[in-house]
């Protein structure tokens, strides 16, 4: 069965963009007056849960402080978010984030072959076109025809939401599509809504078990279209 269109995770799959969030994090922390520092073992824990809003609520409850403050520190989550998320964009802007090895001549191939593309992330949708300007050029953002981000469904990932949504956009089935993530937690939302996946994952998530993927890589660089296409059409045979 031919490929159709190609979805890809953004954070960590299109660019290896968490040390810049890292650093918009703790800069937002510091402009509110928090003075928390998310070293890179902690950020590295906090990865685990999908969504910047959500590691932030979650923080908040691991802290040794009275329930009046923990109270007051829950409702300055938005606050942190937007603020985090205006600085990373700037970051972004400001620094040029390459796209990971191989992201680009995929890309590249895929639109020259006629496929789709689509985004799926849990980032927000200021995140997601920031990121693709940068990585990809400017105007990037166009050439996905489905762009599903940010906080637009119920569950975010491992649960395969945000998934059948960029389907829902695409008007195509899983069997036609692949996924490329660079998480567990993106793996298994994937193939919760049976993409095949393709796993690349970063030196924040290295260690961690990707064997529900169809395919684990170093990065891009090591396949091409031609041979997606195999590997998607000979496990669709085998399904």
């Amino acid at each position: 069965m031919t490929i159709e269109a190609l979805i890809f995770d953004v954070d960590g799959t299109l660019a290896d963009t968490e040390e810049a969030h890292r650093q918009a994090f703790n800069a937002a922390f510091i402009e509110l007056d928090l003075w928390w520092d998310w070293g890179p073992t902690l950020y590295t824990e906090l990865l685990r849960i999908s969504g910047g809003r959500e590691r932030i609520a979650h923080h908040i409850e691991t802290l040794l402080v009275t329930e009046i403050e923990r109270a007051r520190l829950r409702s300055q989550v938005d606050l942190i978010h937007s603020t985090k998320t205006r600085i990373y964009r700037e970051l972004v802007e400001n620094f040029k984030l390459p796209a990971r090895p191989g992201v680009a001549k995929l890309i590249g191939d895929a639109r020259a072959a006629g496929k789709k593309l689509a985004i799926a992330s849990t980032t927000t949708p200021a995140n997601v076109e920031a990121l693709l300007n940068a990585a990809l050029g400017r105007g990037a953002v166009h050439w996905f025809d489905t762009i599903a981000s940010g906080d637009v469904v119920a569950n975010k990932k491992p649960a395969p939401d945000i998934y059948r949504l960029a389907l829902q956009g695409l008007h195509l089935p899983a069997e036609r599509c692949v996924a490329f993530e660079d998480s567990v937690n993106g793996v298994a939302a994937a193939r919760a809504q049976g993409l095949f996946t393709v796993a690349t994952p970063t030196r924040w998530n290295i260690g961690q078990d990707f064997s529900g993927a169809q395919l684990v890589l170093g990065s891009l660089e090591e396949i091409d279209l031609a041979q997606l296409e195999r590997l998607h059409a000979a496990a669709q045979a085998t399904a």
